[in-house]
C-alpha cells in the first residue's frame, strides 16, 4: 500500500463520500455494539478503506502516467508541425527558451536535458535527443 500524502488526498477528496460513510458507521459501531464484535467491525471497517483507498491511490498514479507520457508524445509529435514557426531566445542566464503557439521548451545549451510546457502541462527533465533535438536546431537556425 503506498503512503504518499498527494495521492491520499486526491483519493479523500474524490471519495469523501466512502470516506463520510465509514466514519458514519465507525461511531455507530462504537456507541451500540458493546462487545468484542465492536471491534472486529471496526478493524473490518477501516482496513477496507485503506484497502480500497490503497488500490485507488495507485490506479490513479498508473493512469496519471499514462495520460503525461501521451500528453508528451502528443508534445513532441506537434514541434515537428510547429517548428517553422518557433522562436529561439538566448536568455542572459545562459539558458535558451523556444516557444510556439502550443509549445514552450527551454534548457541550458549543451545539458542534455530540457523542460518541455505543452498546452499549460510542463514535463521536467525531458532528454534533448530525437524530434526535440531537431525541433531546438530548426528554431535557432531560423532566428539567425
Amino acid at each position: 500500500m503506498n503512503l504518499d500524502f498527494e495521492a491520499w488526498k486526491q483519493f479523500a477528496i474524490d471519495h469523501w463520500i466512502v470516506i463520510a460513510v465509514a466514519i458514519v458507521a465507525l461511531v455507530i459501531i462504537v456507541n451500540v455494539v458493546k462487545t468484542l464484535m465492536k471491534w472486529v467491525l471496526v478493524a473490518a471497517i477501516v482496513i477496507g478503506v485503506m484497502v480500497y483507498g490503497g488500490y485507488s491511490v495507485n490506479d490513479l498514479k498508473e493512469v496519471g502516467s499514462k495520460v503525461s507520457s501521451a500528453l508528451l508524445d502528443e508534445a513532441i509529435t506537434a514541434m515537428a508541425g510547429e517548428a517553422k514557426e518557433a522562436k529561439y531566445t538566448l536568455n542572459d542566464d545562459g539558458t535558451y527558451t523556444v516557444t510556439t503557439k502550443n509549445i514552450a521548451l527551454s534548457g541550458v545549451p549543451n545539458s542534455g536535458e530540457v523542460k518541455i510546457t505543452y498546452r499549460g502541462v510542463t514535463f521536467p527533465a525531458v532528454p534533448l535527443e530525437g524530434a526535440v533535438r531537431e525541433f531546438v536546431v530548426q528554431a535557432r537556425e531560423a532566428s539567425k
